[in-house]
């Protein structure tokens, strides 16, 4: 499917800003424009007009040509590592340097007067070099490169990355000479391009080429100055020199859709924070949803959003719940409790661990519709449901990872919670479930990783702001999300109760992994419940970070166990 001159337009404005860590807040003083504007228009629920192209080009220093042909070009001439399509820049090239074809081909050109150089070789008036139009930006360096690997653009090889991050090469054949004014004269060598790459196609010299001298190891720190032609255009800036973006948690773009929806939402409300923020959760379904869908703009697959839903993750009634044991934990150490009815008394902390669902979404997911497998061997690449025999649970003081489940048996349970009883066999804490059979399809850990990345930065940066608004938008973006891809009539975009069954069986496994951290560290583990509660007795932070944030927990409240809380 062809993509539209405006959602082309989108995207490059997102490049751009990415590549340059701006804000939607400094392009829309660039325009005359409100942040709120610039967010419909990137989100698509506004058009870009001809004067905000014409004003994207002015803030960017880039031709509206150059703007208008895709975020690879645009970035790429923004940094100068591909030329500009300015009609004058075009016109002023040599008709050999437009097509990939040898010089000895075209009809003759009158040659332009070269500009005076000083110590410069003549360059063969009969070679001329194809130039390698870059297809993207390298998803390893950062780099253009006219490579591409499994789809994506790639250099071929560790050295030609680094080859790409230490400078800009010049063009295949193009000579070299000593930089002026300089001690003494520097041999030159041809810039070969990589084994792995093809050479180009040339016409042959007219006149054989001198024998260079033999190599002689030269510092590495020597300029090498490039003949510039007089009607040629700049050369390109070399890499080192040119100021590079720091690395961003996650995808701005996003986050700019985020911040903007709040800051649409307070502006349409008169700067109502209550009216703001009932708007806000009750757009938050279709919201994360949009945000879902952005996330996944150029990934290198597309998951199956209705595949046909097998029998165990149907609900038999409305009120009813499938077969999918999540292992919800509600534990209480027998011991500590037995001891506290005889009469001792502990100082127990009870401890909450922050945006658990949030957390969750960085779990193994599967793509396509679920397969049979009765193989009874976990392939670590697939995920899905399976039915299992749990192996028996011999430690009192440390909740088992099942869950309260109380019935012997098979039962069937997600992915995660299957990674969970293979990681305690790991551990030697019990022996490996039993596998009877299960429902898998190819997986990846990454699927929900840019919109986590993305809703955990925004809820970070709210924080630190104090921006209460914000984060709780995004905490009813990412619950809803997770209560609503199942079997819910609340959300008609997607419906992947195996997606549900999983992220919330890791938001526990993940409450079980931190109990089990607290029982290494020397704490002794009173109780764990819900989602995010873990009790403890000991000293705490010698363990785990006081915080807000996604890696920290927080304090709820003491109480000695077996008297008042």
């Amino acid at each position: 499917m062809v993509m539209g001159t405006e959602e082309l337009l989108r995207l490059t404005v997102a490049a751009l800003m990415t590549r340059t860590g701006e804000r939607q807040n400094v392009v829309a003083e660039a325009l005359g424009l409100s942040q709120a504007q610039v967010s419909r228009k990137q989100a698509g629920r506004q058009h870009w007009s001809l004067e905000d192209v014409d004003g994207l080009a002015a803030h960017y220093g880039l031709h509206v040509l150059d703007l208008l042909a895709g975020p690879t070009h645009a970035v790429g001439v923004l940094h100068g590592s591909i030329p500009p399509l300015r009609p004058a820049d075009v016109a002023s090239l040599p008709l050999a340097a437009q097509l990939p074809i040898p010089a000895a081909q075209l009809p003759a050109q009158p040659s332009p007067a070269p500009a005076p150089q000083a110590a410069v070789p003549a360059e063969p008036a009969a070679v001329v070099p194809v130039v390698a139009v870059p297809v993207g930006l390298c998803v390893l360096c950062g780099e253009p490169t006219s490579e591409e690997l499994e789809g994506f653009p790639q250099h071929l090889s560790a050295e030609e990355c680094a080859f790409a991050l230490a400078a800009v090469p010049p063009a295949p054949g193009q000579a070299s000479a000593p930089a002026a004014p300089a001690p003494a004269p520097v041999p030159q060598f041809p810039v070969e391009p990589p084994a792995s790459k093809p050479a180009g196609v040339m016409a042959e010299p007219a006149a054989p080429e001198p024998a260079p001298a033999p190599a002689a190891p030269a510092p590495a720190a020597v300029p090498v100055a490039v003949p510039v032609k007089a009607d040629a255009p700049p050369a390109p800036e070399p890499a080192a020199a040119r100021p590079r973006s720091p690395r961003t948690y996650a995808s701005g773009d996003l986050i700019s859709q985020i911040t903007g929806a709040v800051e649409e939402a307070l502006e349409d409300h008169a700067g109502d924070f209550e009216a703001a923020q009932a708007a806000l959760i009750k757009a938050a379904i279709p919201d994360v949803m949009a945000l879902l869908k952005a996330s996944r703009v150029g990934g290198r697959y597309e998951h199956s959003e209705f595949p046909p839903t097998a029998e165990i993750l149907r609900k038999p009634s409305q009120k009813g719940a499938d077969e999918i044991w999540e292992g919800r934990p509600k534990w209480r150490n027998p011991e500590l409790v037995a001891a506290a009815k005889a009469g001792a008394q502990l100082e127990v902390t009870a401890l909450d661990m922050n945006a658990a669902y949030l957390s969750a979404l960085k779990c193994w997911l599967p793509i396509g519709q679920l397969r049979e497998v009765t193989t009874g061997v976990h392939d670590p690449k697939k995920a899905g449901v399976h039915l299992i025999t749990p192996a028996s649970w011999d430690h009192a003081d440390l909740p088992n990872p099942l869950g309260n489940r109380m019935e012997p048996g098979e039962l069937w349970v997600s992915e995660s919670t299957l990674r969970l009883l293979l990681d305690c066999a790991r551990q030697d804490l019990a022996d490996a479930p039993t596998i009877h059979r299960s429902l898998v399809s190819g997986a990846t850990e990454g699927l929900l990783e840019k919109l986590r990345r993305a809703l955990a930065e925004t809820r970070k940066n709210a924080l630190t702001e104090g921006d209460e608004l914000t984060v709780a938008y995004v905490k009813a973006m990412y619950s809803k999300l997770v209560s609503t891809v199942g079997e819910s009539t609340a959300n008609r975009e997607l419906r992947r109760p195996d997606w549900m069954h999983i992220i919330r069986a890791k938001a526990f496994a993940n409450l079980w992994m931190k109990a089990n951290k607290a029982h290494k560290a020397g704490l002794q583990v009173v109780e764990i419940s819900g989602t995010d509660e873990l009790h403890v007795v000991g000293d705490w932070r010698q363990v785990f970070s006081e915080g807000r944030d996604l890696n920290q927990v927080k304090e709820k409240n003491t109480y000695l166990l077996g008297g008042k809380r």
